[in-house]
């Protein structure tokens, strides 16, 4: 059940990615970031180079905060 679960949020988190991205929706980003903390902590834990997909909730975090620059600066 957990494995399912697990894989659920990390199907959901994905295509919450390529979705927020193509529509610049912030929230979908936001979601994106917070459904895949689980799986990055789970992550974190491998002692080898896998243990770099941790940081893939920073991705969306950092795109999200591109987008909220850009548009201060065109409503400037």
């Amino acid at each position: 059940m957990a494995v399912v679960l697990w894989q659920a949020a990390l199907i959901i988190s994905i295509l919450l990615f390529f979705f927020g991205l193509l529509t610049r929706q912030k929230r979908a980003l936001l979601l994106c970031a917070v459904m895949f903390l689980p799986i990055s902590y789970y992550f974190w834990g491998v002692n080898h180079a896998v243990k770099w997909i941790a940081l893939f909730p920073l991705l969306p975090l950092l795109l999200l905060f591109l987008i909220y620059r850009r548009e201060g600066r065109v409503h400037e």
